[in-house]
């Protein structure tokens, strides 16, 4: 199949098609991890997006049953430079185009993903268009015109009804705007009882199961969109101990009264480096994100910022002076990614054990 790609200012690239025969419409944004391509398409934070891969060969180690970030994949398309349909991994089960097929993701290889990944860096993030269909450029073009891209993905993606996992240990409310598996593995690992909220949860279904701490999960979009759940958080956080990760993090710090800002070309890979100013120590992170906290509007109200982006000096990590929360830009979960950060859901528990009222 031939495969196309068309960029919001004109640009073109010419490849080949894999994957489901279709014509997808996202965000273009680049991915610089050099494996988890299975945990980066079905993590529900790339929903809306159509992902460029920097590494050059891509799904060389199949698909396999153990390592989904969540039932399907999330993002719109895929884009690599060389694609293996002869995976060599005793897990695997399918090939990635199989599987993209079957989960219905158009993906285009045999494109120069490097000078689209510099074009991203230099232009910043852009609406785009992928077809490995028969269509003329002026279709695609009209496509990419009249398609609007969804900032509140978050509103929809997470679980539509509460759930609740079994535990020993402190009653964790957990706010899914698109969690990812790992995050919730974390909490189970330390034997927390889990209640799974929708987006649409009020503060009192919160508070109906006496939780000894709330967590704010990732999640897809602008978080300025989150208007009715900052709203709810804003009457929880003075008492619940509670941590934010990625997208939770900018919720949080807005739900404090600081500021959101949209990235040129946003943080996604597993190897950003991220500088705790408590510990002294660097950390190699796992990040996934298009927006980030206006360091200077959380200061001001009340926060420290705990953890620097050493790339570009972005606030990666929050914590309040005087209440119990505290969240971080990057994800300690890892998957895919390193595992170097994991520390931060123990300081949670810490954070429960300091502060829980029964």
């Amino acid at each position: 199949m031939e495969g196309l790609i068309y960029l919001e200012d004109g640009t073109v690239f010419w490849g080949k098609g894999f994957g489901f025969k279709g014509t997808a419409t996202g965000e273009i944004v680049f991915n610089t991890s050099m494996t988890g391509y299975q945990e980066i398409l079905t993590d529900p934070s790339y929903a809306g997006q159509i992902i460029n891969m920097t590494y050059p060969l891509i799904g060389n180690y199949g698909i396999n049953d153990e390592e989904m970030e969540s039932r399907r994949i999330h993002a719109k398309g895929l884009i690599v430079k060389s694609i293996s349909h002869t995976p060599s991994n005793y897990k695997s089960t399918k090939n990635l185009d199989q599987w993209l097929n079957e989960m219905q993701i158009s993906g285009i290889y045999d494109v120069d993903t490097r000078s689209i990944t510099r074009k991203v860096r230099k232009e910043g993030t852009m609406k785009c268009v992928i077809s490995n269909e028969e269509t003329n450029l002026d279709t695609i073009k009209r496509i990419c015109e009249e398609t609007n891209l969804e900032r509140n993905l978050m509103k929809c993606i997470g679980t539509q009804e509460i759930r609740h996992i079994e535990g020993t240990s402190y009653r964790v409310a957990v706010w899914d705007f698109g969690i990812k598996n790992n995050i919730i593995e974390s909490l189970k690992k330390r034997n927390c009882e889990l209640y799974i909220f929708p987006y649409d949860s009020k503060a009192q279904d919160i508070k109906s199961i006496h939780p000894h701490g709330m967590l704010l999960s990732n999640g897809p979009g602008d978080p300025k969109e989150c208007v009715e759940a900052i709203g709810e958080i804003q009457k929880l956080i003075r008492e619940v101990p509670t941590l934010g990760i990625c997208l939770g993090h900018q919720i949080l710090a807005l739900a404090v009264g600081g500021d959101t800002y949209k990235l040129k070309y946003g943080h996604r890979g597993g190897n950003h480096g991220v500088f705790d100013r408590n510990s002294g120590k660097a950390y190699i992170t796992s990040q996934n994100h298009g927006y980030a906290v206006k360091s200077e509007s959380i200061i001001l109200k009340g926060m420290d910022v705990t953890h620097i982006n050493l790339n570009d000096g972005t606030v990666e990590g929050m914590k309040h002076n005087n209440l119990p929360f505290f969240s971080v830009q990057f994800h300690p979960e890892a998957s895919p990614g390193p595992h170097d950060t994991g520390y931060l859901f123990d300081d949670f528990i810490k954070l429960i054990e300091k502060n829980k009222k029964y």
